[in-house]
């Protein structure tokens, strides 16, 4: 359990993260002594970061191997758009592109003692859509800061985008899915079964149970988006990103073009 001492420290990360990103001026990390030192600390700043956005729409959340224990941070309400959307503003400076499979929750499901059964929260998904998951940071390179500090940052989240519904996606076996991500019609990336999480549903019962202190439970209309089958591709302003999943769809997206920022 935090101190109120650390509770201040990580206050003060939250201040530095959110300048950072919203003057579009990356620090290099947190300095040391404000970088959280447990995963409890990472994630309070994760939350408190979120607020600043107000709602949260969904969750991301992933795995590094299949038997790793999953990561989860709040996606803000405001970052989430459909396929075909061009995302402006000046805070499109990293353009991180992974390309992910996603749902969205049908019906509620509240903290309760006994945990839901996989079966449980399947059933509560209202339908699955190919997604693209837009990174954004704080840090110039969040893949040389301190590994609780790039978690801190919401996971270098920074928007998501939806494509249609996946029709009978129960049947899909995700294990042979392929995957292309091309940026301006050139393909960057093409891999096959390529989730790090290894079962990928298996996250959505590990949100709905061990992170419902956490998130409060999984409300209708949240989203899950389930983590990168491609990595990180960066994109350049003014870049057209496509996603196509063999059996899951399709996504795409438009960065503007530098000077389309919208006004602040």
């Amino acid at each position: 359990m935090m101190n109120g001492a650390q509770q201040r420290q990580m206050m003060n990360a939250v201040d530095l993260l959110l300048d950072a990103r919203r003057t579009n001026q990356p620090i290099a990390d947190l300095p040391v002594d404000l970088r959280p030192e447990t995963l409890e600390e990472a994630y309070f700043v994760q939350d408190k970061l979120s607020w600043a956005y107000e709602a949260v729409g969904g969750w991301k959340i992933g795995a590094a191997t299949a038997d790793a224990t999953p990561m989860f941070a709040p996606m803000p309400a405001a970052w989430i758009s459909c396929s075909g959307c061009e995302m402006r503003g000046r805070t499109h400076r990293y353009r991180g592109l992974e390309a992910e499979i996603s749902f969205l929750m049908g019906e509620d499901l509240p903290p309760r003692k006994t945990p839901y059964s996989r079966e449980e929260v399947l059933g509560a998904v209202a339908s699955c859509h190919p997604a693209i998951e837009v990174l954004e940071t704080a840090f110039v390179d969040p893949m040389q800061v301190a590994k609780l500090s790039m978690i801190a940052d919401l996971q270098i989240h920074g928007g998501f985008v939806y494509g249609e519904a996946v029709p009978d996606w129960q049947h899909i076996d995700f294990s042979q899915e392929h995957v292309t991500l091309a940026v301006d019609g050139s393909v960057r990336v093409e891999r096959t079964g390529s989730n790090t999480s290894g079962d990928l549903l298996r996250l959505l019962p590990f949100l709905a149970n061990e992170g419902a202190e956490r998130t409060g439970g999984l409300r209708r209309g949240d989203w899950i988006t389930t983590g990168s089958w491609t990595g990180c591709t960066l994109a350049s302003a003014g870049a057209v990103a496509d996603v196509t999943f063999s059996t899951a769809g399709k996504v795409n997206l438009r960065f503007g073009a530098e000077g389309s920022e919208l006004p602040d």
